[in-house]
């Protein structure tokens, strides 16, 4: 099931926009009325906003309809309602609306200052014509103007994913904004009875072939909720061992640090051990079994995983 509002006169027509925001939700009614707030007060107007509601049950297709849609902005706004699979697959159809020529995801507890869109727009613009570019990288801040990411002090660095945080050592949640063509060419994968699958996935294959420009500016601001992905993420990779096992598998072929790798082939076998059936470990390449002596490691983990 996946249905589209109506929308107001804005979205019907065909247009590309320079952004596209993006916002994958799931029984945050509540909070999206703030994010929209933030986006009606962006200086950079060229974008639409891009709803899709993962399966909510609470009354965010009202909130969305009534308070959002129906109010003045001079913004483009889409929303799609689908079934319940995970943020990951909300990205994939998410994209497959978008008509901006970059796509950001912007989650439903969160929100952007008032130039973040503008900001974006300028930078973009020193490397739109680099088809070895993949979109741009800001910094994210707490609402108490902490900046999250630490490590790169430079006005702007190119870098793909991989080197961002291996040779450049930059720490913390960065704010990527990719081209969208290039999400539709590394599209999150669906498996089944899962609905979790680590941004770093897609983010690392993309590297392989694009690289970011990262600036030193924020364009997000978030607040970590205590029912949030991040701080129930053991859990939720527990659920979803297939998409979690391949992340690290994936990371035991990447020019990334010794060091890194060992925490990556622990960190297989500790997820592999939350495998339940044969199907699912034949969606797996297993890693090469040198890596085998660090899962009785990754077995010790699981068990104490099992009593958070």
């Amino acid at each position: 099931m996946m249905r589209t509002s109506s929308i107001d006169k804005a979205t019907s027509c065909k247009q590309l926009v320079a952004i596209t925001v993006f916002t994958p939700t799931y029984n945050r009614a509540g909070l999206l009325p703030r994010l929209y707030d933030s986006l009606k007060q962006q200086t950079f107007t060229d974008f639409e906003w891009v709803i899709v509601d993962d399966g909510s049950v609470d009354n965010t297709e009202e909130v969305v309809n009534k308070q959002i849609i129906g109010d003045e902005h001079s913004f483009q706004i889409k929303y799609i309602k689908k079934e319940n699979h995970g943020k990951h697959t909300a990205v994939n159809v998410g994209v497959k609306h978008a008509q901006g020529e970059l796509f950001m995801i912007a989650d439903s507890d969160d929100i952007l200052p008032d130039d973040a869109l503008n900001i974006v727009s300028k930078e973009y613009q020193a490397v739109k014509h680099d088809p070895s570019c993949g979109g741009v990288c800001g910094y994210m801040a707490h609402s108490n103007g902490e900046v999250i990411g630490k490590g790169c002090d430079a006005d702007f660095l190119d870098a793909n994913s991989i080197d961002m945080r291996y040779k450049y050592h930059i720490q913390g949640d960065m704010m990527e904004v990719f081209r969208t063509d290039v999400l539709k060419e590394f599209p999150f994968p669906k498996v089944d009875n899962e609905r979790f699958c680590p941004e770093q996935l897609v983010w690392f294959r993309i590297a392989q072939k694009y690289y970011l420009r990262v600036f030193n500016k924020v364009i997000y601001t978030r607040d970590y909720l205590a029912d949030g992905l991040t701080s129930n993420i053991v859990r939720i990779r527990m659920n979803s061992p297939v998409a979690s096992c391949m992340t690290y598998s994936e990371m035991l072929n990447y020019d990334i640090p010794f060091a890194q790798k060992i925490k990556a082939a622990i960190n297989y076998y500790r997820f592999a051990s939350c495998l339940k059936n044969k199907t699912d470990k034949n969606q797996l390449s297993s890693p090469c079994l040198c890596w085998a002596i660090f899962k009785p490691l990754g077995y010790l983990m699981h068990l104490k995983d099992l009593s958070i």
